[in-house]
């Protein structure tokens, strides 16, 4: 379990690296290799891979609820409020910004993934993020988890896309979604089968998200 310090107090629910980016124009590739062993910081984003490595076919079917190829660039689709993985924030908030908790639902285990934060007011309205350019959402995309998750596994994670500064004045929930998920391979080192749900995470979204 990997666990991270927090200190000042928010609360949140939600249903659902070194530096990843705000609102990134595309989501990051997954590395080509093995990604590094758990560590209290989230990794680097990973490399996109070269046009010239030829695409590996997923060894595993779509899960259940979802169609689609299954590789990073044709995800498997799901729709409406079908969830891999279950996201929370805790209630406070440290230096290296609000802890989430995250619960791998699935029985496989996870590698790469992409989380999308929100913020709301007392009124349960959605609210900006603070800093330079403030954004509706936050995304972080990659092998963000410092590892494979493994089924039914409960993490806590800082994420440095969404950090102490980003937390607006007057904030009272803050709540995430992981919209995209990479199962592992049998190696465990790299990820095989690409699951993506965009409805769990529009640029609007109420809070409590998708019922």
């Amino acid at each position: 379990m990997r666990w991270m310090t927090a200190v000042f107090g928010i609360a949140a629910l939600g249903s659902g690296l070194a530096a990843c980016g705000k609102e990134p124009a595309k989501e990051a590739a997954p590395a080509a290799t093995a990604s590094a062993a758990p560590t209290v910081s989230a990794p680097a984003p990973a490399p996109t891979p070269s046009a010239t490595v030829a695409v590996k076919k997923p060894s595993r079917p779509c899960p259940e609820g979802s169609s689609g190829t299954g590789t990073f660039e044709e995800p498997c689709k799901a729709k409406g409020k079908a969830r891999i993985m279950d996201v929370s924030a805790t209630n406070k908030v440290g230096d290296k910004g609000p802890t989430f908790k995250i619960i791998n639902n699935s029985k496989q285990e996870i590698l790469y993934g992409k989380i999308v934060a929100y913020f709301y007011d007392k009124a349960k309205k959605q609210i900006d993020s603070a800093g330079e350019k403030p954004r509706h959402r936050l995304t972080c995309a990659g092998n963000i988890f410092g590892g494979a998750v493994k089924p039914g596994e409960k993490i806590f994670m800082n994420f440095s896309c969404v950090k102490k500064e980003d937390v607006p004045k007057g904030v009272a929930f803050i709540e995430g979604e992981v919209q995209t998920v990479g199962f592992t391979d049998d190696t465990g080192n790299a990820a095989d089968l690409y699951w993506r749900n965009d409805d769990l995470a529009p640029e609007e979204r109420p809070k409590g998200g998708i019922k």
